[in-house]
């Protein structure tokens, strides 16, 4: 069962990369850039599960996510 500091964690990276991914300029993005941040979410999210909120995780899974949407998008 997840507590409830856990779930905070993961909420709050979830609103910052969406909050992120809605500010950008994306209709003027190229589709490598899009490919880029969606995996950087992703990735984000992913980490923070994996490290139960860490934030070493969080910001390795979002680097790991960003590089693997960079090669998708090519």
């Amino acid at each position: 069962m997840m507590k409830i500091g856990t779930f905070a964690k993961i909420s709050t990276a979830i609103v910052l990369a969406a909050s992120v991914a809605g500010c950008s300029s994306w209709d003027s993005m190229s589709r490598r850039q899009k490919s880029t941040v969606g995996g950087a979410a992703v990735g984000g999210v992913a980490g923070a599960v994996i490290s139960g909120g860490g934030i070493l995780g969080t910001v390795g899974g979002a680097a790991l996510g960003g590089i693997i949407g960079d090669q998708v998008g090519k």
